[in-house]
């Protein structure tokens, strides 16, 4: 690895001592070889193969902003259990359309760890969801019962964020990020149908690692059209990849700009209520609307997870590189409030 501008230039995650350095990635990284990587007890004991095989944990989530509907599709490795979900908001009924299935020591899962050209997979007797690479960008397709047909395609993925950091004490997340892509296809739910058009935009989130056993977070993303034709996307998060480098960043027309340190001020036990998240460098400063809201909580003798992403509405503005301020007004986007033991 070399050091770049601010940047960390690699070509393998990790390094031939069995270490990440910590950073931005300048370049694509092919693989994660997380089987290289030198994993240890908290007391210091080289942990097997086979455990840093099942330590392992990875996921991808994809979302689309229509200007009234927003679609979410995720896989979740976990080894132990893996999980796929996907979901419609139709805000002009106020409908949520939703299905999750469960798969039992991942079987029918597969995730490749090649964050640019890797294959996510989730298929049983019941459905087949694949997020796959594309020319520029990802490919969504779910087959599944009640004549639901999902064909999306995300592009002009040119300027992601990439970065690596320590998670607990002694393992890592990377994460490979973008948002306000430019998004072509439809989604079918038994007699409905919600088609694309030149203002939908859409997002990427692949992330993999040796999680902390515990963590919690608060995340939010927007991606839409700006009232002068221009792409936006936002991506901030609080609780995870805070550690000398954060994962928070603006797209604007498809180019990558970091922001500071986000916060998130809402009322959990309300979360109905309107959100407010702001970033330290004073670039960001948006409330949220709730509309509707994915959730569900697992309290298992290894897992848990208590989960809840809020589809809603953002206004609101953004300082770009150049001291530009730009107003966000009705704004499709997410909020997300998750406790997560794995």
């Amino acid at each position: 690895m070399a050091q770049a501008d601010g940047f960390v230039m690699v070509e393998k995650l990790i390094d031939e001592c069995g270490k990440i350095t910590p950073g931005l990635l300048k370049g694509a990284v092919e693989e994660i070889n997380f089987q290289d990587y030198d994993l240890r007890t908290v007391m210091d004991r080289p942990r097997s193969r086979w455990a840093r095989r099942w330590r392992f944990n990875q996921f991808q989530f994809v979302s689309v902003m229509g200007a009234d509907w927003v679609f979410g599709i995720a896989i979740v490795d976990l080894k132990l259990v893996a999980n796929g979900f996907f979901y419609l908001y139709d805000f002009s009924t106020g409908t949520l359309h939703e299905q999750s299935f469960l798969a039992p020591l991942a079987r029918g899962v597969e995730i490749d760890p090649l964050p640019e050209r890797g294959a996510a997979i989730f298929a049983n007797a019941k459905v087949n969801m694949s997020i796959m690479p594309d020319v520029d960008g990802r490919h969504i397709q779910v087959k599944a019962p009640g004549n639901i047909q999902v064909d999306l395609t995300l592009r002009q993925d040119s300027d992601p964020l990439r970065l690596v950091s320590p998670a607990g004490y002694n393992g890592w997340v990377f994460t490979r990020k973008s948002a306000g892509l430019a998004v072509d296809g439809e989604v079918r739910w038994g007699q409905e149908v919600w088609r694309t058009d030149e203002a939908t935009r859409g997002s990427v989130d692949w992330s993999c690692g040796f999680m902390r056993r515990e963590t919690a977070w608060n995340w939010a993303c927007m991606a839409g059209q700006l009232p002068d034709g221009r792409s936006i996307g936002l991506n901030l998060a609080a609780g995870v990849n805070e550690t000398g480098v954060t994962e928070n960043a603006l797209w604007l027309d498809g180019r990558c700009v970091k922001l500071g340190i986000a916060c998130f001020d809402f009322d959990r036990y309300h979360p109905e209520q309107p959100w407010r998240v702001t970033t330290d460098d004073g670039r960001v400063d948006l409330t949220f609307q709730p509309g509707g809201v994915r959730k569900e909580k697992l309290n298992a003798v290894v897992l848990a997870s208590n989960f809840r992403q809020f589809i809603g509405t953002f206004e609101g503005q953004m300082t770009g590189d150049d001291g530009e301020c730009i107003a966000i007004r009705g704004m499709r986007g997410l909020m997300e409030d998750h406790y997560a033991r794995w």
